[in-house]
């Protein structure tokens, strides 16, 4: 298995610069940014994941930092409440990891035929549960709004026909049903069954809501003067991410439909990033990286306060319906 490689750490280090005090990694994973941020002078680090396997693959590395690591397992969401202080900084790094996608038995991947899984943590339904037990048009406003498929209605009625036959419980299997209805790719274009893997998984794992609920837990556990650096690998998460900083750091305004305008008074983020891509170095090292972007603020000394979820750009399905 490929080493899991952080994608645009050095880019975060080059701007939040002087790393110093007190990091939140809430997406610790193979542990690639608690590593960087302690190296480039982070007293301590706090790493956060839902997935409990991660913490097994720690202890082999983890002892050699000593008091300045600590691991807790839980969602990102409540990483205010699992670091239990005030940070300087919290990175997040959004999306499915390429450790977790290696590994066939935990059925993120069409490539590696496993059970269909797509569970970042270790309960909750599965995407099998999904992928045999949700209505047609359930399934197709997932694989519409969490995949971007415009053939989704097509998708689902195939799905809904095979499993009528038998259950549909590996990747293998999905994987199929969804080629056989749709062109096959040209050179350079993405597998067909990317977009609808790639719906399930953001359903299963309420990833929108994660996100959401995250980026507002970063609010709250940041000191003023605290940086927050996320990472997105599509454009859905991307969008969310920066409307919601751009609403907070607003200094006032009409305003539009999306962002309606807010206190002038009460920015709660500023010195903003444009959106950060890696070069084609980092590419031609990590193709990971490839479809990655960087958005980074500093806390104000603002108080902390609830988002205007309407005026982030969700995708429009109601995760309440599974």
């Amino acid at each position: 298995m490929a080493p899991h490689i952080p994608v645009l750490l050095s880019s975060i280090i080059t701007h939040c610069a002087p790393i110093r005090g007190l990091w939140i990694d809430g997406t610790f994973g193979a542990g690639g940014y608690a590593r960087g941020l302690l190296a480039a002078g982070a007293d301590r680090v706090i790493g956060i994941d839902r997935d409990p396997t991660v913490f097994a693959m720690a202890e082999e590395w983890a002892d050699e930092y000593g008091d300045a690591l600590h691991l807790v397992q839980g969602t990102f969401s409540d990483l205010d409440t699992l670091a239990g202080e005030e940070a300087d900084g919290v990175v997040l790094d959004l999306g499915v990891s390429s450790m977790q996608l290696d590994r066939a038995e935990r059925g993120f991947s069409f490539m590696r035929d496993g059970p269909l899984d797509m569970r970042m943590g270790d309960e909750g339904m599965t995407a099998a549960d999904i992928v045999n037990d949700a209505p047609e048009g359930v399934l197709a406003d997932i694989i519409y709004h969490y995949g971007e498929d415009r053939a989704s209605r097509r998708i689902a009625r195939a799905i809904v026909e095979a499993r009528a036959v038998s259950r549909i419980v590996t990747t293998g299997q999905l994987a199929a049903i969804v080629e056989r209805v749709l062109p096959r790719p040209k050179p350079g274009q993405s597998h067909s069954a990317t977009r609808t893997f790639q719906g399930l998984r953001i359903a299963v794992n309420d990833e929108f809501g994660q996100l959401v609920e995250g980026l507002e837990a970063a609010e709250r556990a940041l000191k003023p003067g605290g940086w927050l650096a996320v990472v997105s690998f599509h454009s859905l998460e991307d969008r969310v991410v920066k409307r919601f900083l751009q609403a907070r750091s607003s200094k006032g305004g009409g305003g539009n439909r999306y962002a309606p305008a807010v206190d002038a008074a009460t920015p709660r983020f500023a010195d903003l990033s444009k959106g950060i891509v890696a070069d084609h170095r980092e590419v031609d090292q990590n193709p990971r990286a490839r479809s990655a972007r960087l958005r980074i603020a500093r806390r104000t000394d603002a108080p902390a306060g609830p988002s205007d979820r309407k005026a982030l750009g969700l995708p429009k399905f109601d995760p309440g319906v599974l």
